[in-house]
Formats: C-alpha cells, sequence, structure tokens
C-alpha cells in the first residue's frame, strides 16, 4: 500500500539514526505485518493488537499524529 510506504518511509528518515537496536527490531517486526493493518491501526479503524502495542509503535503513531485506538 503506497500510503503505509510513505509513512513508513518519511518515518524511517527522520527516525532511523536515533533508534536503538531494540527500537530497529522492534520497526523491522512491525513491517512484516500487513500494510492493510498498519493503515488501520494508525487511523483508528481497527484497535492495535497487544502484539504490535509497542513503544516503537507509539512513536510512529505520534509522528503521523495518529490517534490510535
Amino acid at each position: 500500500m503506497r500510503e503505509m510506504d510513505l509513512i513508513l518511509g518519511r518515518f524511517a528518515d527522520a527516525s532511523i539514526a536515533d533508534l536503538s537496536d531494540g527500537e530497529l527490531a522492534a520497526l523491522d517486526a512491525l513491517m512484516e505485518e500487513q500494510d492493510r493493518d498498519l493503515f488501520a491501526w494508525l487511523t483508528g479503524e481497527a484497535a492495535v493488537p497487544p502484539h504490535a502495542d509497542t513503544p516503537l509503535f507509539r512513536k510512529l503513531a505520534a509522528f503521523t499524529g495518529a490517534s490510535p485506538r
């Protein structure tokens, strides 16, 4: 999904240098999720499942100005 490519690309460009090894691993795991799921979580269309509700996901949501539920 092009929207998620843009969102994740902008986030990575802005943040990757400051991410810890653990956050990089969390980003890799997040990127394995389906784009439609990520988009739904970020837009609040679907609840963020516990396995994805990580500090890194919350950092991504804050970066995008999203209000996931």
